[in-house]
């Protein structure tokens, strides 16, 4: 028993890929948003744009909007490695609500074992990170099912989305130069079936090396807030060495890296506007909403799912609601006129 409950627990931990894929979508927008793009870039863009099955908008919307009105971009990571592999499941799902007026990001998380009606599926439900799959059994589309089936779970409209793969990350890092980081203490990390060691001080890292950095955990003394701390130093080291790009041959390796391993529902002048409206939001003005959940597998097939209690859904609904300017309603779409309810405390682990 101890065996099968360790086993489940390192696979669980395989399959939690790195959030900070939701931010380099974001690094990776802002250059191709360049300049240089309108000269060079077309082929990339032309490999990455993949535009939703469906209308110009959210069916959770009245109209369409702009990058000039509040609006929401999916950040999707998958669970493979590359842009080969067609048949994916979402890994990391964020959804980041925008306000360019109040110059101000809400971002929430989804597990992606979250317990959750599928789109397209005539109310059936299951882990959340199943939609690609429903969507390419009913035709709907992979990316375009993940969307609708976000939508529905939160009642909150998702605008646009971007998608990176595994080897995003590490091409991205590779093609930016490295790079550099003050890791906190010693320590060894296996991946790709290859070990990396780790001294305490100042490191230059390559693509690799970075991965399995930020993807440490079982030997940081402070576990996810620990790997939270290096996620975040690496996020912001690269985004400034994105910006801070002068070299031609770079920023072609980066768009290369780009159009391989990325897809989004972004025309070029909206890039242009996520480039403009991300540049100007402060640091501080970046909150992170966080969704308490517990696991547990006691249904009839037995099946480890992350369940939300629904006044969790509810205010995390609420506040991206607010975030966008919206009328505030109950997930299933009825009219709401109560505060927006407390964080609950998070829910201990059956696992």
């Amino acid at each position: 028993m101890d065996q099968l409950r360790t086993n489940r627990v390192k696979k669980k931990r395989r399959r939690k890929k790195i959030w900070m894929w939701t931010l380099l979508s974001i690094l990776l927008i802002a250059i191709i948003g360049t300049s240089y793009f309108f000269y060079t870039a077309q082929g990339a863009y032309n490999k990455s744009f993949d535009p939703l099955k469906r209308g110009d908008k959210s069916s959770k919307r009245e109209k369409a909007v702009t990058m000039q009105d509040p609006f929401t971009v999916l950040l999707v990571g998958t669970d493979v490695k590359d842009s080969s592999d067609q048949n994916w499941r979402s890994d990391t799902a964020i959804v980041a609500a925008i306000n360019p007026k109040k110059k101000s990001i809400k971002m929430v998380s989804i597990p992606r074992d979250t317990y959750a009606e599928i789109a397209n599926t005539n109310g059936f439900k299951n882990k959340i990170n199943s939609a690609p799959y429903y969507g390419t059994i009913k035709g709907v589309g992979p990316m375009t099912n993940t969307v609708q089936t976000i939508e529905n779970y939160l009642n909150t409209p998702i605008d646009y989305y971007v998608k990176l793969n595994f080897k995003g990350f590490i091409d991205v890092t590779d093609a930016l130069g490295g790079v550099n980081v003050n890791v906190p203490f010693d320590f060894n990390m296996r991946l790709f079936w290859k070990n990396y060691t780790y001294k305490k001080g100042p490191a230059h890292l390559n693509g690799h090396e970075a991965l399995g950095y930020v993807r440490m955990r079982k030997e940081d003394p402070r576990g996810d807030f620990g790997r939270n701390d290096r996620q975040r130093e690496v996020v912001q080291n690269l985004m400034k060495q994105a910006m801070s790009l002068n070299s031609i041959s770079k920023i072609d390796d980066v768009i290369k890296a780009v159009g391989d391993n990325v897809n989004h529902n972004l025309k070029v002048n909206e890039m242009l506007d996520l480039q403009s409206t991300y540049r100007g939001i402060p640091k501080k003005n970046t909150n992170t909403l966080k969704m308490s959940g517990y696991d547990s597998n006691k249904n009839p097939k037995g099946i480890w799912y992350h369940y939300i209690p629904e006044q969790e859904r509810l205010r995390i609904s609420l506040e991206l609601r607010k975030q966008l300017n919206l009328p505030l309603q109950t997930p299933d779409g009825k009219p709401y006129n109560g505060k927006i309810p407390e964080p609950a405390s998070t829910t201990p682990s059956s696992r």
